[in-house]
């Protein structure tokens, strides 16, 4: 089997720009690829990481992978699946966005001996020359075939900015310049960056009449069409301040049933024989067999084997004994937090397990909340410093649980 065919067989191949020649790039390990990411958060969500994988599949088959942080295109804010405008970060927190993520890339992408190279397109998009660019650039571009792109027609509504607008030239620059400094042939991203990433072949081509090509990944969706990640906290971090490895563990041990064998396809390095073999048959409770994989191939990705030997320990612990053990999540809360006494609603909200306090009324009112063993039946219980102390451990619906200490 062909590297490019076990792509596609495992889901992870959206769209092309020219499937022959894509395949013969990929398969022969003459491709020389750059995918994107930009810092505007402090770190890499799940969202993310289909693409990591992708780098991975391909650099294992030979080819060479350039890791972009968009240093320039982040002063700018890509609208690709926003309804609104981003909010313009200082080039102070950019710069240390990028450093966390490069720490991120790296996990999945082997640096050494040029086998991989990272840049940041701040080095060469900061230094542009604004008439130079609309001269040289935007004289390639036509306005009314940026106006049909999917990446901006979610924005009418409520307006698009001359500074987004601006964001897919500036992504097909960064492709033109790394074709002129690296030889990069290929551009890899999310579906949703089809056009974008077009503009930059369509770039290549009309400045220096060479061909260059696109590959895209389908977007990390649930059975539901819901995006992939989304959780009460937010997204799915892939840094362990913010998405503990046995919350992470627990998103993806969790999963519908429909999603299983379908995500050990396409977010593992498991063989397709062996999913098929030993997972496509499953049904039922044995499909938690599937889960249990899944969930512990990625945190050990993420993290690492002794962080999801830990959180499967803990799952096991929790849900098969009903006993907590240290690898449980925590919440520390202060001692003003909890003053003369907290109010249930309060806590839920305190300890990250509820975004809002009438999220937590519903949680209660739906007999979702046991605190130590008993069910929460009144939204106006109140909790002591002393009550904390003695030791709390909050269980919210099935499979959530979280402790409580004081600090």
């Amino acid at each position: 089997m062909t590297i490019f065919d076990e792509l596609k067989q495992r889901g992870l191949v959206a769209q092309t720009s020219g499937e022959e020649t894509v395949q013969e790039l990929i398969n022969n390990g003459k491709a020389i690829f750059y995918i994107g990411y930009d810092p505007t958060a402090d770190s890499l969500h799940i969202g993310h990481f289909m693409t990591l994988i992708l780098m991975r599949h391909l650099q294992r088959a030979g080819n060479t992978p350039i890791a972009l942080v968009g240093g320039g295109t982040a002063m700018v804010g890509d609208p690709s699946g926003r309804t609104d405008l981003r909010n313009m970060l200082t080039v102070e927190q950019i710069s240390a966005n990028a450093q966390k993520m490069k720490v991120q890339i790296g996990k999945f992408i082997d640096f050494t001996d040029n086998k991989a190279h990272m840049v940041n397109n701040a080095d060469w998009l900061m230094e542009l020359n604004y008439i130079e660019v609309l001269r040289d650039i935007g004289v390639h571009f036509s306005v009314n075939r940026m106006l049909s792109a999917e990446c901006f027609k979610s924005r009418w509504e409520k307006g698009l900015s001359f500074i987004e607008f601006n964001y897919m030239i500036m992504q097909a620059y960064d492709f033109y310049k790394l074709h002129n400094l690296m030889d990069c042939n290929m551009q890899c991203g999310g579906d949703d960056q089809w056009s974008n990433m077009l503009a930059g072949t369509e770039l290549i081509r009309r400045k220096q009449g060479h061909d260059a090509h696109v590959l895209t990944n389908p977007l990390l969706l649930k059975s539901d069409g819901e995006k992939m990640g989304k959780t009460a906290k937010g997204a799915l971090w892939l840094d362990p301040e913010k998405a503990s490895p046995f919350d992470f563990y627990q998103y993806f041990r969790n999963v519908d049933d429909e999603d299983a064998v379908r995500f050990l396809k396409c977010m593992t390095f498991i063989p397709l024989d062996e999913i098929q073999s030993d997972y496509a048959g499953l049904k039922g409770q044995e499909l938690n067999r599937a889960k249990e994989r899944l969930a512990y191939e990625i945190t050990a990705m993420i993290h690492d084997k002794k962080a999801a030997d830990a959180a499967a320990e803990a799952a096991k612990s929790l849900f098969g004994a009903g006993a907590a053990n240290e690898n449980m999540p925590a919440a520390s809360l202060l001692v003003s937090d909890i003053g003369d006494g907290i109010i249930v609603t309060d806590l839920l909200v305190k300890c990250g397990l509820t975004p809002s306090k009438g999220e937590a009324r519903r949680v209660i009112e739906q007999g979702g909340l046991v605190i130590n063993d008993k069910k929460i039946d009144s939204i106006s219980a109140i909790y002591t410093i002393n009550d904390i102390k003695a030791g709390m451990i909050i269980r919210k619906g099935k499979k959530t649980f979280m402790k409580v200490e004081i600090v």
